[in-house]
């Protein structure tokens, strides 16, 4: 049984996204996307209404400050609690991306779920597949980070400003560079330090 466009976006299938069906999904969203980025800054119960009917699931307290920028405008995003998101984010959500409670977000994070063929045929005929992306909770994604398709990311893991991450990342470490590759764990000094030199007051927070 041939399986439809919409299923085949969600399944990595190859699968063509100027299909009608999908085509008036898609402005339904970017309207409502439109409106979000109109706001006010003052408007922040307008705000929050419009991310409730924008994503897939937001959780309570994620503030998210435009623009913000979304292929299907946020319909595929599954955010949860108190998630942070700085201006110029941009979600290609054409499948689903998943980022976990506490977790924040740079200036302009790209975070990528789309992908298209190497193959030059494959590309005139506007053919696409797509990969869900998922981020785990209470990590720190620096400012300029891209996520690629496919990609799982732990808990409370800090990636540094400009990464590109083309591999998976485990819990509890600091990754950066281009590729993103591991530099460490997350370990005692960071339990004395927050910023080079700069300790830690335990006693005064």
């Amino acid at each position: 049984m041939s399986q439809t466009n919409r299923e085949k976006m969600h399944n990595g299938g190859l699968y063509q996204p100027s299909d009608p069906e999908i085509a008036k999904q898609q402005q339904l969203c970017l309207d409502r996307l439109y409106d979000f980025n109109q706001t006010r800054p003052s408007e922040t119960a307008k705000r929050q209404q419009l991310l409730q009917e924008m994503f897939a699931e937001i959780g309570d307290g994620c503030y998210l400050e435009p623009p913000f920028h979304a292929n299907f405008g946020g319909y595929h995003v599954h955010f949860g609690d108190h998630v942070y998101a700085n201006f110029n984010l941009t979600l290609v959500d054409d499948t689903h991306i998943y980022v976990g409670t506490r977790t924040m977000i740079g200036p302009n994070v790209t975070i990528a779920t789309a992908g298209h063929p190497i193959l030059p045929e494959l590309r005139r005929q506007d053919y696409q597949y797509n990969m869900p992306v998922h981020i785990g909770e209470n990590c720190w994604l620096g400012a300029g980070v891209i996520i690629l398709p496919g990609i799982t990311i732990g808990n409370n893991v800090v990636i540094g400003a400009g990464s590109i991450v083309t591999k998976d990342l485990p819990d509890n470490v600091v990754a950066v560079g281009n590729p993103c590759h591991i530099l460490r764990e997350v370990n005692e000094h960071d339990r004395q330090f927050y910023f080079k030199n700069r300790q830690i007051e335990w006693d005064n927070l």
